[in-house]
């Protein structure tokens, strides 16, 4: 009996895009109203005539620049607070109240008290900032609380040194809290950093491209405009994971032999 040739892996993603863009263009030719739904290729057409422009770019660029700063700040100071609430049971009852308030009230409630308080320009920064830092905080809190306590003792009884403790023990058994923390973070912050342009618009942004788009009803450059938040969050997420999966692989953590101890 011959055996079912497979697809590859790689196949299947694509055929799932096929399927669904399929289905969009079916709709759209059923419904027949493009001011309400486009076509795929109405929307793709628009998106290459902003990208032969350079203000698109500049937009593209500063929105990009706002979101990751908040990001990044988000992912260190998230981790640098999930050690202090480690150590110390006074800032976890300290800060606990404050980002679960954060967690708990609705991104357009924080995005409108933020712009009373700061320029429009910085509030999408801001509100990444604010979205992720928690995510981050919780899992990297959670790995340092999960890390293995008799292998921390073995290392204890050997003769570790603290940093040799850290190398092989916490940093590995923490790197997987962390990676579902930049894999959660990532997403939320992105989504709330562009939902804050929206509301806030400012000069060059991806968002006031949508709002303007949205209050013109200019349907076509409001589904690329979307289109273009889509592609670059699923290709941050995709970098981000794909470069610390990388550092994962490689191991740089791993104790040297010469510092162990016989």
């Amino acid at each position: 009996m011959k055996k079912i040739p497979t697809l590859p892996r790689w196949s299947l993603p694509l055929l799932s895009i096929l399927f669904w863009v399929g289905a969009w263009w079916l709709l759209a030719v059923l419904f027949g109203k493009p001011l309400l739904l486009p076509t795929p290729w109405s929307v793709i057409t628009t998106l290459f005539s902003l990208m032969r422009t350079a203000s698109f770019w500049q937009t593209v660029g500063l929105s990009l620049m706002r979101i990751v700063v908040g990001i990044l700040l988000a992912l260190i100071g998230g981790t640098l607070l999930a050690l202090l609430t480690v150590k110390s049971s006074f800032a976890h009852h300290l800060f606990s109240p404050v980002l679960t308030l954060c967690k708990a009230t609705p991104v357009a409630s924080i995005i409108f008290l933020v712009l009373l308080w700061i320029g429009r320009d910085r509030v999408p920064l801001f509100i990444a900032f604010i979205m992720a830092l928690p995510i981050v905080w919780s899992n990297v809190r959670e790995g340092l609380l999960q890390t293995d306590k008799q292998l921390l003792e073995m290392a204890a009884l050997f003769g570790l040194s603290a940093k040799d403790k850290l190398l092989a023990i916490r940093i590995p058994s923490l790197f997987p809290y962390f990676l579902a923390a930049c894999r959660s973070a990532i997403a939320l912050a992105w989504k709330a950093g562009i939902a804050a342009e929206v509301l806030c618009a400012p000069k060059l942004s991806i968002g006031r491209g949508i709002y303007e788009s949205k209050q013109y009803l200019m349907t076509d450059e409001l589904f690329a405009w979307t289109l273009v938040v889509i592609l670059i969050s699923a290709a941050i997420e995709w970098g981000a994971l794909k470069l610390l999966t990388k550092v994962q692989s490689q191991k740089k953590w791993e104790v040297e032999p010469r510092d162990r101890v016989a």
